[in-house]
């Protein structure tokens, strides 16, 4: 049997954030259009070259985006708000990155597109990831035609380079379930959407591809039976395509939709084996030999090292008996490109991770020990069953003194010692408030005199000493703008803090961080999740010393500002040898010892930012 490594997308933003300072130079004026592009092609070549020569044999087209992938599907198919006044034309620059980040000012100026004021479409979470993706906004009697080239045209770029790539296209079921609705549900759309993904599959056919990758992540969502329809209903007219589709799920298993992508007409179906791998046998009993399968063996989702043991243990029974393709569980757009780029980070723990560039690795040693034997590989076996046994054994993971700490929780550390009123009476009579006091929530604004400061202060150009006295200026400077402005609840502006997550996690064990492990959070904006890799614990205090030196600038109550356990969870790259919850209640037990030691110096109020619960997560199985 034949068994073939696949990419299902590839990071854009380049190994060095390349995109970023692209992007950023156009919306400043500093670079054309011209540059914009060609440096994005040139990034593409890079990816497909790299990709290629890391043993990957299906190569992904179209998921590199300028901004985001959704905002391209709404680009594509022509789902452009009346606001941007868009002519109905091809979809240019200036009304794509005005969908992206809204218009103000003179045409051409920071992304605007016509000269008027005009609101960005509304960003969400996609799906429980970290990136973000803009929202389509569909109207009634919404009118769909195929606005945009790109994805043939990219098929077409790679071919010129000498790759064949599969194009990769989100479908149009998710595509409007994930869509919002002004006077319409979006769903009753499929009908008018559906000629569009014809047009292109039929345009994608005619240059030369054989297959297109159509991502349906809803398929692992709870569906009613208007999706189950609407998802029988696509496939059947789009199977009509003299083109062949490998229809993708990931972030969770088929459940109970298996029965309708049993049925469904495809080609191909990718599983997602790291969130699910339950799955794999009902899918190949249901599914028949004739569809070709890509499992998703390698986690897209984190940045841990696989056990190829395990791995091959599992779908080595499979492999015997059909055609399969591996693949990573979804777009490796959520993990860093290379981890060859950290130079500073602990030997101990860099053995135990991979990133894009080494899981695509992973599955071409899959692939050679399935294809050629254990024997061919023996060498790439065994340093990852090293690396699996020291981190199993590792002490810079297990803590005892933490986890006969978490086995010490009872019930009264989840009750509060004093019903309300009790404690209102206290509060009222210690901080004298009045009946509708006023605050700020969070942190101040970080300057452009905040941020070279700090770069300063990092590059040693600025000692330690300075850099502080500097903080404590701005922090006296923001007390006494808001004691001037009446507000009676101060906070002291985290002058201090680099990120939210960041700054705690530096000062937690069982934390690291990178120099280079940048993901995309949206369009230009890079963040470098913390990697959580071991038991958790706060050896010092965190904050404290801050809040003293801010609550002795005024006679006002100045809150504590903590990040909360559910925030630093969700912003981190987490450990995946026990349960999410273990490593919150870890994180939340050194949250509370900050807590009472602010209580002690004498905080009165303590805020704990818990930004991940304002982002709505879309129910998963399970």
């Amino acid at each position: 049997m034949a068994i073939t490594v696949a990419t299902l997308g590839f990071p854009r933003i380049g190994p060095r954030r390349e995109l970023k300072f692209l992007l950023e130079g156009h919306w400043a004026g500093k670079k054309s259009e011209t540059e914009l592009r060609e440096g994005a092609a040139a990034l593409r070549a890079a990816t497909w070259a790299r990709q290629r020569a890391l043993g990957a044999d299906i190569l992904p087209s179209g998921d590199f985006s300028l901004y985001d992938h959704v905002l391209d599907t709404s680009a594509m198919v022509g789902a452009v708000p009346v606001r941007y006044l868009w002519d109905g034309g091809p979809v240019g620059l200036d009304t794509y990155f005005a969908m992206a980040r809204g218009t103000q000012g003179a045409a051409g100026h920071e992304g605007c597109a016509h000269g008027l004021d005009a609101t960005a479409q509304e960003m969400t979470k996609w799906f429980d990831t970290n990136y973000h993706y803009m929202v389509p906004e569909l109207g009634a009697g919404q009118r769909f035609r195929l606005s945009s080239t790109r994805l043939v045209d990219e098929f077409l770029e790679a071919r010129a380079l000498g790759y064949h790539t599969r194009p990769v296209l989100l479908g149009p079921v998710s595509y409007l379930i994930l869509a919002k609705g002004r006077g319409v549900e979006p769903l009753t759309l499929l009908s008018a959407l559906l000629p569009v993904y014809e047009e292109l599959l039929a345009a994608l056919a005619d240059a030369g591809a054989d297959w297109v990758q159509i991502d349906e992540p809803c398929l692992v969502l709870d569906l009613d039976h208007a999706q189950h329809t609407a998802f029988a209903d696509a496939y059947a007219r789009l199977a009509t395509a003299d083109i062949k589709l490998m229809l993708t799920t990931y972030f969770g298993g088929l459940g109970e939709n298996l029965g309708l992508v049993a049925g469904l007409p495809v080609d191909g179906l990718h599983i997602d084996l790291v969130r699910a791998p339950e799955q794999l046998g009902p899918v190949c009993a249901r599914m028949p030999k004739t569809t070709l399968l890509s499992l998703g063996v390698i986690d897209g989702r984190n940045i841990w090292r696989a056990d190829l043991d395990v791995v091959l243990a599992r779908i080595g029974p499979i492999a015997a008996t059909r055609d399969l393709i591996l693949a990573p569980s979804c777009s490796l757009l959520h993990v860093p490109i290379d981890l060859a780029l950290e130079k500073k980070l602990d030997p101990q723990i860099s053995q135990w991770l991979a990133f894009a560039v080494q899981k695509i690795g992973e599955l071409a040693t899959i692939a050679r020990a399935l294809n050629a034997g254990e024997e061919s590989v023996t060498a790439e076996l065994a340093a990852a069953r090293t690396a699996a046994e020291a981190r199993r054994g590792s002490p810079l993971i297990h803590d005892p003194a933490v986890q006969a700490r978490l086995a010490g929780i009872d019930a009264a550390m989840v009750e509060r010692r004093s019903p309300f009123a009790e404690r209102r009476a206290l509060q009222q009579d210690r901080l004298a408030l009045p009946a509708f006091p006023t605050t700020t929530i969070g942190s101040f604004p970080q300057t452009p005199e905040v941020r070279k400061a700090r770069a300063a202060h990092m590059k040693g150009e600025i000692d330690d000493a300075a850099y502080a006295q500097y903080l404590r200026v701005e922090t006296r400077a923001a007390i006494k703008w808001q004691e001037e402005i009446g507000l009676d609840v101060l906070v002291h502006g985290e002058f201090e803090r680099n990120d939210m997550v960041q700054y705690f996690g530096e000062q937690l064990a069982g934390f690291a961080f990178t120099q280079a492990g940048w993901v995309q959070s949206y369009g230009s904006r890079c963040v470098r999740p913390p990697i959580l890799y071991g038991d958790v614990s706060r050896p010092v205090p965190m904050t404290v010393e801050w809040w003293r030196y801010a609550q002795d600038q005024t006679d006002k109550p100045m809150k504590g500002m903590l990040t909360g356990p559910v925030t630093i969870l969700n912003w981190s790259f987490v450990r995946d040898d026990q349960p999410r919850a273990v490593s919150c209640r870890q994180i939340a037990l050194a949250i509370r010892d900050e807590v009472l030691d602010l209580e002690a110096a004498g905080a009165a109020v303590i805020q704990i930012d818990e930004a991940a619960l304002r982002e709505g997560l879309p129910l998963r199985r399970g």
